[in-house]
Protein backbone atom coordinates (compact mmCIF):
# COMPACT_ATOMS: atom_id res chain seq x y z
CA UNK A 1 0.00 0.00 0.00
CA UNK A 2 1.82 3.05 -1.28
CA UNK A 3 2.20 6.57 1.05
CA UNK A 4 -0.12 8.20 -1.81
CA UNK A 5 -2.96 5.90 -1.08
CA UNK A 6 -3.04 6.46 2.37
CA UNK A 7 -2.34 9.99 1.20
CA UNK A 8 -5.54 10.30 -0.52
CA UNK A 9 -7.90 7.85 1.75
CA UNK A 10 -7.09 10.19 4.43
CA UNK A 11 -7.89 12.79 2.00
CA UNK A 12 -11.05 11.82 1.22
CA UNK A 13 -12.05 10.45 4.67
CA UNK A 14 -11.75 14.21 5.58
CA UNK A 15 -13.85 15.14 2.89
CA UNK A 16 -16.73 12.91 3.39
CA UNK A 17 -16.78 13.61 6.78
CA UNK A 18 -17.15 17.51 6.27
CA UNK A 19 -19.68 17.06 3.43
CA UNK A 20 -21.59 14.47 5.85
CA UNK A 21 -21.27 17.53 8.09
CA UNK A 22 -22.67 20.02 5.46
CA UNK A 23 -25.44 18.13 4.41
CA UNK A 24 -26.64 17.38 8.03
CA UNK A 25 -26.48 21.32 8.32
CA UNK A 26 -28.42 21.63 5.14
CA UNK A 27 -31.29 19.09 5.75
CA UNK A 28 -31.94 19.53 9.44
CA UNK A 29 -33.77 22.36 11.36
CA UNK A 30 -30.91 23.03 13.47
CA UNK A 31 -27.62 21.80 14.07
CA UNK A 32 -25.56 22.62 17.50
CA UNK A 33 -21.65 21.96 18.84
CA UNK A 34 -20.97 22.64 22.25
CA UNK A 35 -16.81 22.16 23.50
CA UNK A 36 -16.04 19.94 26.26
CA UNK A 37 -17.38 22.14 29.07
CA UNK A 38 -20.47 22.25 27.35
CA UNK A 39 -20.45 25.84 26.62
CA UNK A 40 -21.69 26.50 22.24
CA UNK A 41 -19.09 26.94 19.95
CA UNK A 42 -20.90 26.72 17.02
CA UNK A 43 -24.79 27.17 16.11
CA UNK A 44 -26.37 27.54 12.57
CA UNK A 45 -29.10 30.12 11.56
CA UNK A 46 -32.27 28.04 11.47
CA UNK A 47 -31.08 27.01 15.14
CA UNK A 48 -31.03 30.67 16.19
CA UNK A 49 -34.23 31.48 14.68
CA UNK A 50 -35.49 28.62 16.30
CA UNK A 51 -34.67 29.49 19.05
CA UNK A 52 -35.34 33.21 18.75
CA UNK A 53 -31.55 34.34 19.15
CA UNK A 54 -30.66 37.51 17.01
CA UNK A 55 -27.03 36.46 16.06
CA UNK A 56 -24.63 34.09 16.88
CA UNK A 57 -22.62 36.08 18.72
CA UNK A 58 -25.13 36.34 21.37
CA UNK A 59 -24.95 32.36 21.80
CA UNK A 60 -21.14 31.21 21.28
CA UNK A 61 -19.48 30.98 24.76
CA UNK A 62 -22.21 30.81 27.03
CA UNK A 63 -23.85 27.43 28.76
CA UNK A 64 -25.69 25.31 26.27
CA UNK A 65 -28.39 25.21 29.30
CA UNK A 66 -28.65 28.96 28.63
CA UNK A 67 -30.69 28.55 25.45
CA UNK A 68 -31.81 25.12 26.00
CA UNK A 69 -32.58 24.56 29.57
CA UNK A 70 -33.62 20.94 28.91
CA UNK A 71 -30.21 20.11 26.98
CA UNK A 72 -28.74 16.67 27.41
CA UNK A 73 -25.24 17.51 25.40
CA UNK A 74 -23.29 17.07 28.94
CA UNK A 75 -24.89 13.67 29.77
CA UNK A 76 -23.92 12.38 25.98
CA UNK A 77 -20.31 14.22 26.45
CA UNK A 78 -20.14 12.51 30.02
CA UNK A 79 -21.41 9.12 29.33
CA UNK A 80 -19.69 9.08 26.12
CA UNK A 81 -22.90 7.69 24.40
CA UNK A 82 -24.67 8.97 21.43
CA UNK A 83 -28.51 9.72 21.67
CA UNK A 84 -29.74 8.91 18.37
CA UNK A 85 -33.50 9.44 18.62
CA UNK A 86 -34.87 11.47 20.82
CA UNK A 87 -38.38 14.35 21.49
CA UNK A 88 -36.84 17.47 23.19
CA UNK A 89 -39.34 20.55 24.06
CA UNK A 90 -38.62 23.97 23.30
CA UNK A 91 -40.93 25.93 24.74
CA UNK A 92 -44.57 24.30 24.31
CA UNK A 93 -43.04 22.60 20.42
CA UNK A 94 -41.99 18.73 20.71
CA UNK A 95 -38.68 18.45 18.25
CA UNK A 96 -36.88 15.02 17.53
CA UNK A 97 -33.26 15.71 18.01
CA UNK A 98 -30.30 13.30 17.67
CA UNK A 99 -27.50 13.58 19.71
CA UNK A 100 -23.46 12.63 19.26
CA UNK A 101 -20.00 12.81 21.07
CA UNK A 102 -16.85 14.29 19.31
CA UNK A 103 -13.99 13.20 19.77
CA UNK A 104 -9.94 14.04 19.24
CA UNK A 105 -7.21 12.11 17.43
CA UNK A 106 -6.64 10.05 20.55
CA UNK A 107 -9.88 9.62 21.20
CA UNK A 108 -10.34 11.83 23.85
CA UNK A 109 -13.86 13.60 24.02
CA UNK A 110 -13.89 17.09 22.74
CA UNK A 111 -17.26 18.20 22.94
CA UNK A 112 -20.56 17.24 21.21
CA UNK A 113 -22.85 17.47 18.44
CA UNK A 114 -26.71 18.08 17.99
CA UNK A 115 -29.51 18.16 15.21
CA UNK A 116 -32.81 18.69 15.31
CA UNK A 117 -33.84 16.22 13.00
CA UNK A 118 -37.68 17.58 12.44
CA UNK A 119 -39.24 20.83 14.25
CA UNK A 120 -42.74 19.69 14.29
CA UNK A 121 -44.06 16.03 15.63
CA UNK A 122 -46.23 15.26 12.79
CA UNK A 123 -43.67 14.29 9.97
CA UNK A 124 -43.36 11.50 12.15
CA UNK A 125 -47.16 10.76 12.78
CA UNK A 126 -46.72 7.83 10.69
CA UNK A 127 -44.35 5.82 12.50
CA UNK A 128 -46.11 7.38 15.72
CA UNK A 129 -49.41 6.06 14.48
CA UNK A 130 -48.09 2.52 13.44
CA UNK A 131 -46.00 2.44 16.81
CA UNK A 132 -49.57 3.59 18.90
CA UNK A 133 -51.61 0.92 17.15
CA UNK A 134 -48.81 -2.02 17.98
CA UNK A 135 -48.99 -0.58 21.86
CA UNK A 136 -53.11 -1.25 21.34
CA UNK A 137 -52.27 -4.37 20.40
CA UNK A 138 -50.12 -5.64 23.07
CA UNK A 139 -52.76 -3.92 25.78
CA UNK A 140 -55.63 -5.82 24.00
CA UNK A 141 -53.68 -9.25 23.81
CA UNK A 142 -52.54 -8.44 27.59
CA UNK A 143 -56.09 -8.15 28.56
CA UNK A 144 -56.86 -10.74 26.55
CA UNK A 145 -54.76 -13.06 28.45
CA UNK A 146 -55.68 -11.76 31.71
CA UNK A 147 -59.28 -12.43 30.89
CA UNK A 148 -58.73 -15.92 30.09
CA UNK A 149 -56.88 -16.12 33.66
CA UNK A 150 -59.79 -14.97 35.43
CA UNK A 151 -62.33 -17.27 37.30
CA UNK A 152 -65.05 -18.51 35.14
CA UNK A 153 -67.38 -18.99 37.83
CA UNK A 154 -68.84 -18.01 41.29
CA UNK A 155 -71.07 -20.01 44.09
CA UNK A 156 -74.01 -19.11 42.05
CA UNK A 157 -72.64 -21.60 38.78
CA UNK A 158 -72.75 -24.32 41.46
CA UNK A 159 -76.87 -24.83 41.35
CA UNK A 160 -78.74 -26.44 44.69
CA UNK A 161 -80.60 -25.96 47.49
CA UNK A 162 -80.41 -29.48 48.48
CA UNK A 163 -78.66 -29.38 52.35
CA UNK A 164 -75.79 -31.49 50.31
CA UNK A 165 -75.11 -28.80 47.82
CA UNK A 166 -75.75 -25.68 50.77
CA UNK A 167 -73.31 -27.67 52.67
CA UNK A 168 -70.93 -27.48 50.10
CA UNK A 169 -71.45 -23.57 49.34
CA UNK A 170 -71.27 -22.96 53.05
CA UNK A 171 -67.23 -24.88 53.15
CA UNK A 172 -66.41 -23.19 50.08
CA UNK A 173 -67.40 -19.50 51.34
CA UNK A 174 -65.26 -20.64 54.23
CA UNK A 175 -62.25 -21.80 52.24
CA UNK A 176 -62.10 -17.98 50.55
CA UNK A 177 -61.98 -16.48 53.43
CA UNK A 178 -58.79 -18.20 54.58
CA UNK A 179 -54.97 -19.14 52.50
CA UNK A 180 -54.76 -22.91 53.37
CA UNK A 181 -54.84 -25.49 51.19
CA UNK A 182 -58.08 -26.88 50.12
CA UNK A 183 -58.95 -30.70 48.71
CA UNK A 184 -61.65 -31.31 46.70
CA UNK A 185 -63.12 -34.52 46.77
CA UNK A 186 -65.72 -35.84 44.66
CA UNK A 187 -66.74 -38.08 41.54
CA UNK A 188 -65.86 -37.02 38.14
CA UNK A 189 -68.51 -34.51 37.04
CA UNK A 190 -69.44 -33.15 40.47
CA UNK A 191 -68.03 -29.39 39.96
CA UNK A 192 -65.08 -29.45 41.58
CA UNK A 193 -63.08 -26.85 38.97
CA UNK A 194 -66.93 -24.67 39.62
CA UNK A 195 -66.40 -24.94 43.23
CA UNK A 196 -62.31 -24.56 42.80
CA UNK A 197 -62.79 -21.49 40.45
CA UNK A 198 -66.14 -19.86 42.55
CA UNK A 199 -63.04 -20.05 46.14
CA UNK A 200 -61.02 -18.14 44.02
CA UNK A 201 -63.60 -15.49 42.58
CA UNK A 202 -64.50 -14.94 46.25
CA UNK A 203 -61.56 -14.57 48.09
CA UNK A 204 -58.98 -11.84 48.28
CA UNK A 205 -56.85 -13.07 45.33
CA UNK A 206 -59.64 -12.46 42.65
CA UNK A 207 -57.77 -9.97 40.86
CA UNK A 208 -54.94 -12.73 40.10
CA UNK A 209 -55.25 -15.37 37.86
CA UNK A 210 -57.08 -18.93 38.72
CA UNK A 211 -54.53 -21.50 36.73
CA UNK A 212 -55.59 -25.05 36.24
CA UNK A 213 -53.74 -28.28 35.47
CA UNK A 214 -54.82 -31.53 35.15
CA UNK A 215 -52.18 -34.32 36.20
CA UNK A 216 -54.08 -37.17 34.04
CA UNK A 217 -53.56 -35.34 30.79
CA UNK A 218 -49.69 -34.14 30.79
CA UNK A 219 -47.61 -37.08 30.15
CA UNK A 220 -45.37 -37.63 32.87
CA UNK A 221 -42.18 -36.82 30.97
CA UNK A 222 -43.57 -33.46 30.29
CA UNK A 223 -45.13 -32.91 34.28
CA UNK A 224 -41.91 -31.39 35.85
CA UNK A 225 -41.36 -28.55 32.84
CA UNK A 226 -45.54 -28.04 33.26
CA UNK A 227 -45.27 -27.03 36.47
CA UNK A 228 -41.96 -25.21 36.70
CA UNK A 229 -41.41 -24.21 33.27
CA UNK A 230 -37.89 -23.94 31.35
CA UNK A 231 -35.02 -22.01 31.25
CA UNK A 232 -33.79 -20.42 27.89
CA UNK A 233 -32.03 -22.95 25.51
CA UNK A 234 -32.17 -25.62 28.20
CA UNK A 235 -32.62 -28.52 25.87
CA UNK A 236 -30.40 -28.79 22.31
CA UNK A 237 -33.08 -27.35 19.42
CA UNK A 238 -34.99 -26.30 22.75
CA UNK A 239 -36.70 -22.91 22.39
CA UNK A 240 -34.37 -19.80 23.14
CA UNK A 241 -36.75 -17.77 25.17
CA UNK A 242 -37.86 -18.67 28.81
CA UNK A 243 -41.26 -20.74 29.03
CA UNK A 244 -43.41 -20.31 31.87
CA UNK A 245 -44.90 -23.21 33.92
CA UNK A 246 -48.03 -22.93 35.93
CA UNK A 247 -46.68 -22.02 39.03
CA UNK A 248 -45.12 -18.71 37.64
CA UNK A 249 -48.21 -17.84 35.66
CA UNK A 250 -50.41 -18.57 39.08
CA UNK A 251 -48.14 -16.32 40.86
CA UNK A 252 -50.38 -13.83 42.75
CA UNK A 253 -53.26 -16.35 42.28
CA UNK A 254 -54.62 -19.57 42.76
CA UNK A 255 -53.47 -22.90 40.98
CA UNK A 256 -55.83 -25.28 40.67
CA UNK A 257 -54.69 -29.32 40.53
CA UNK A 258 -56.78 -31.74 39.08
CA UNK A 259 -57.02 -35.38 39.73
CA UNK A 260 -53.89 -34.46 42.10
CA UNK A 261 -54.13 -38.75 42.36
CA UNK A 262 -52.73 -38.95 39.45
CA UNK A 263 -49.32 -37.38 40.44
CA UNK A 264 -46.27 -39.82 39.69
CA UNK A 265 -44.64 -40.12 42.98
CA UNK A 266 -41.13 -38.05 42.00
CA UNK A 267 -43.46 -35.15 41.07
CA UNK A 268 -44.93 -35.66 43.97
CA UNK A 269 -41.89 -34.76 46.62
CA UNK A 270 -40.84 -31.71 44.17
CA UNK A 271 -44.91 -30.52 44.44
CA UNK A 272 -44.43 -30.83 48.05
CA UNK A 273 -41.25 -28.63 48.75
CA UNK A 274 -43.00 -25.86 46.17
CA UNK A 275 -46.08 -25.71 48.70
CA UNK A 276 -43.48 -25.88 51.46
CA UNK A 277 -40.91 -23.13 50.48
CA UNK A 278 -43.27 -21.12 47.99
CA UNK A 279 -40.45 -21.45 45.71
CA UNK A 280 -38.67 -23.34 43.08
CA UNK A 281 -36.04 -23.52 39.98
CA UNK A 282 -36.68 -23.68 36.08
CA UNK A 283 -35.30 -26.61 34.66
CA UNK A 284 -32.09 -26.04 33.48
CA UNK A 285 -31.25 -23.01 35.15
CA UNK A 286 -29.91 -23.08 39.25
CA UNK A 287 -31.79 -19.73 39.57
CA UNK A 288 -34.75 -19.67 42.19
CA UNK A 289 -37.72 -18.19 41.56
CA UNK A 290 -40.09 -16.96 44.46
CA UNK A 291 -44.15 -17.29 43.87
CA UNK A 292 -47.19 -16.60 46.62
CA UNK A 293 -49.66 -19.22 44.63
CA UNK A 294 -52.91 -20.53 46.89
CA UNK A 295 -52.94 -24.25 45.86
CA UNK A 296 -56.62 -25.99 45.73
CA UNK A 297 -56.66 -29.74 44.63
CA UNK A 298 -59.03 -32.14 43.40
CA UNK A 299 -59.54 -35.78 42.77
CA UNK A 300 -62.11 -38.12 42.18
CA UNK A 301 -59.84 -41.55 43.32
CA UNK A 302 -59.69 -42.28 47.23
CA UNK A 303 -56.24 -41.30 47.95
CA UNK A 304 -56.38 -43.02 51.77
CA UNK A 305 -55.82 -46.27 49.68
CA UNK A 306 -53.52 -44.75 47.11
CA UNK A 307 -51.60 -43.82 50.40
CA UNK A 308 -51.97 -47.39 51.92
CA UNK A 309 -50.79 -48.80 48.32
CA UNK A 310 -47.82 -46.32 48.85
CA UNK A 311 -48.95 -44.61 45.64
CA UNK A 312 -49.31 -41.64 47.65
CA UNK A 313 -47.47 -39.19 50.12
CA UNK A 314 -48.89 -38.73 53.50
CA UNK A 315 -47.21 -36.11 54.00
CA UNK A 316 -47.87 -34.46 50.72
CA UNK A 317 -51.78 -35.40 51.35
CA UNK A 318 -51.34 -34.23 54.75
CA UNK A 319 -50.05 -30.56 53.39
CA UNK A 320 -53.03 -30.54 51.01
CA UNK A 321 -56.00 -31.43 52.80
CA UNK A 322 -56.28 -28.69 55.50
CA UNK A 323 -59.80 -27.47 54.48
CA UNK A 324 -61.92 -30.74 52.73
CA UNK A 325 -64.55 -30.75 51.05
CA UNK A 326 -66.98 -33.47 50.01
CA UNK A 327 -68.91 -32.99 46.52
CA UNK A 328 -71.73 -34.90 46.61
CA UNK A 329 -72.96 -36.89 43.65
CA UNK A 330 -75.97 -36.22 41.11
CA UNK A 331 -77.84 -39.27 42.77
CA UNK A 332 -77.38 -38.04 46.14
CA UNK A 333 -79.34 -34.29 45.29
CA UNK A 334 -82.02 -35.34 43.19
CA UNK A 335 -84.14 -32.66 44.49
CA UNK A 336 -81.60 -30.20 42.68
CA UNK A 337 -82.15 -32.09 39.22
CA UNK A 338 -84.94 -29.63 38.20
CA UNK A 339 -83.12 -26.48 38.94
CA UNK A 340 -80.09 -28.01 37.43
CA UNK A 341 -82.05 -29.03 34.10
CA UNK A 342 -83.31 -25.83 33.82
CA UNK A 343 -79.97 -23.97 34.41
CA UNK A 344 -78.08 -26.13 31.67
CA UNK A 345 -80.98 -25.56 29.03
CA UNK A 346 -80.86 -21.98 29.15
CA UNK A 347 -76.65 -22.66 29.26
CA UNK A 348 -77.48 -25.33 26.18
CA UNK A 349 -80.36 -22.62 24.21
CA UNK A 350 -77.75 -19.58 24.69
CA UNK A 351 -74.38 -21.64 23.49
CA UNK A 352 -76.37 -23.13 20.51
CA UNK A 353 -78.06 -20.75 19.66
CA UNK A 354 -81.94 -22.04 19.53
CA UNK A 355 -85.05 -21.93 21.20
CA UNK A 356 -85.62 -22.80 24.86
CA UNK A 357 -86.44 -25.53 26.27
CA UNK A 358 -88.29 -27.47 29.23
CA UNK A 359 -88.38 -30.40 31.09
CA UNK A 360 -92.00 -31.62 30.66
CA UNK A 361 -93.88 -33.60 34.05
CA UNK A 362 -93.29 -36.61 32.41
CA UNK A 363 -89.47 -36.43 32.16
CA UNK A 364 -88.09 -35.46 35.42
CA UNK A 365 -89.43 -39.34 37.10
CA UNK A 366 -87.40 -40.25 34.16
CA UNK A 367 -84.88 -38.01 35.15
CA UNK A 368 -84.79 -38.86 38.73
CA UNK A 369 -84.73 -43.00 38.40
CA UNK A 370 -81.61 -42.59 36.63
CA UNK A 371 -78.37 -43.34 38.53
CA UNK A 372 -76.31 -40.85 36.53
CA UNK A 373 -72.90 -42.08 36.74
CA UNK A 374 -71.18 -38.92 35.37
CA UNK A 375 -73.54 -36.59 37.51
CA UNK A 376 -73.78 -33.09 36.13
CA UNK A 377 -71.51 -33.52 33.23
CA UNK A 378 -73.60 -36.56 32.09
CA UNK A 379 -76.81 -34.86 32.72
CA UNK A 380 -75.70 -31.73 30.46
CA UNK A 381 -74.76 -34.62 27.68
CA UNK A 382 -78.03 -36.22 28.30
CA UNK A 383 -80.27 -33.13 28.08
CA UNK A 384 -78.63 -31.95 25.31
CA UNK A 385 -78.96 -34.94 23.07
CA UNK A 386 -82.98 -34.34 24.28
CA UNK A 387 -82.64 -31.19 22.44
CA UNK A 388 -81.41 -32.52 19.21
CA UNK A 389 -83.36 -35.22 18.68
CA UNK A 390 -86.72 -33.88 19.65
CA UNK A 391 -88.29 -30.80 17.88
CA UNK A 392 -90.84 -30.14 21.07
CA UNK A 393 -90.17 -27.18 23.36
CA UNK A 394 -91.03 -29.21 26.39
CA UNK A 395 -89.25 -32.31 26.58
CA UNK A 396 -90.64 -35.49 27.84
CA UNK A 397 -90.68 -38.75 28.68
CA UNK A 398 -90.28 -39.70 25.18
CA UNK A 399 -87.29 -37.51 24.38
CA UNK A 400 -85.77 -39.62 26.83
CA UNK A 401 -85.92 -42.93 25.80
CA UNK A 402 -82.75 -43.39 25.12
CA UNK A 403 -81.69 -43.81 28.85
CA UNK A 404 -82.47 -47.37 28.86
CA UNK A 405 -84.90 -49.62 30.32
CA UNK A 406 -83.70 -48.73 33.82
CA UNK A 407 -85.05 -45.26 32.99
CA UNK A 408 -88.03 -46.36 31.91
CA UNK A 409 -89.12 -48.04 35.54
CA UNK A 410 -90.21 -44.95 37.38
CA UNK A 411 -93.42 -45.04 37.49
CA UNK A 412 -95.72 -45.21 40.97
CA UNK A 413 -97.73 -47.83 40.26
CA UNK A 414 -98.87 -50.39 37.10
CA UNK A 415 -100.89 -47.94 34.83
CA UNK A 416 -98.51 -45.29 34.94
CA UNK A 417 -95.65 -48.06 34.37
CA UNK A 418 -97.63 -49.62 31.23
CA UNK A 419 -98.23 -45.92 30.13
CA UNK A 420 -95.05 -45.27 30.34
CA UNK A 421 -93.80 -48.14 28.25
CA UNK A 422 -96.47 -47.70 25.59
CA UNK A 423 -95.70 -44.19 25.27
CA UNK A 424 -91.72 -45.23 24.71
CA UNK A 425 -92.59 -47.81 21.96
CA UNK A 426 -94.78 -46.03 20.42
CA UNK A 427 -92.86 -42.96 20.11
CA UNK A 428 -89.44 -45.11 19.27
CA UNK A 429 -91.43 -46.94 16.48
CA UNK A 430 -93.02 -43.22 14.89
CA UNK A 431 -89.12 -41.68 15.24
CA UNK A 432 -88.02 -44.69 13.47
CA UNK A 433 -90.62 -44.38 10.26
CA UNK A 434 -90.06 -40.74 10.29
CA UNK A 435 -93.62 -39.80 11.48
CA UNK A 436 -95.06 -42.07 8.98
CA UNK A 437 -97.83 -44.24 11.49
CA UNK A 438 -98.85 -46.62 8.76
CA UNK A 439 -95.63 -48.13 9.01
CA UNK A 440 -95.13 -47.64 12.48
CA UNK A 441 -98.22 -49.22 12.77
CA UNK A 442 -96.81 -52.33 10.50
CA UNK A 443 -94.16 -52.34 12.68
CA UNK A 444 -95.68 -52.76 15.76
CA UNK A 445 -97.95 -55.27 14.38
CA UNK A 446 -101.09 -53.26 15.22
CA UNK A 447 -104.22 -51.86 13.19
CA UNK A 448 -103.86 -48.27 12.09
CA UNK A 449 -106.82 -47.11 13.97
CA UNK A 450 -105.12 -48.66 17.33
CA UNK A 451 -102.49 -46.86 16.36
CA UNK A 452 -104.47 -43.34 15.81
CA UNK A 453 -105.97 -43.90 18.89
CA UNK A 454 -102.91 -44.65 20.90
CA UNK A 455 -101.12 -41.80 19.32
CA UNK A 456 -104.53 -39.08 20.37
CA UNK A 457 -104.33 -40.99 24.06
CA UNK A 458 -100.78 -39.98 24.61
CA UNK A 459 -100.75 -36.62 23.07
CA UNK A 460 -97.84 -38.07 20.08
CA UNK A 461 -97.40 -36.92 16.81
CA UNK A 462 -97.49 -38.69 13.61
CA UNK A 463 -98.12 -38.46 9.57
CA UNK A 464 -101.06 -40.47 8.16
CA UNK A 465 -99.29 -40.81 4.70
CA UNK A 466 -96.04 -40.85 3.64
Amino acid sequence: MTQAFLQDSHAIHKHAMASLFAQLDSLCEGAITVDRKGRIAWINDKYLAMLGVASAHDALGQDVETLIPNSLMREVMRLNQPILLDIMTIGAQPMVVTRMPLHDAQGDVIGAVGFVLYEKMNYLKPLLTKFAALQAELAQAKRGLAETRRPKHTLDSFVGESPASVEVKRLARRAAQQEASVLLLGETGTGKEIIASAIHAASPRSGGPFIGINMAAVPEALLEAEFFGVAPGAYTGADKRAREGKFRLADGGTLFLDEIGDLPLPMQGKLLRVLQEQEFELLGSNSVVKVDVRVIAATSVDLDYLMREGRFRSDLYYRLNVLQIKLPPLRERLSDLALLSQALLKEISRRTGTAPRRIGPGAMPILSAYRWPGNVRELANVLERGCILSDNLELDAVDFAFLGPAAASVAVNYAEALAAFDRNIIALALQYNGGHVPAAARQLGMSRATLYKRIAALALAGRKHA
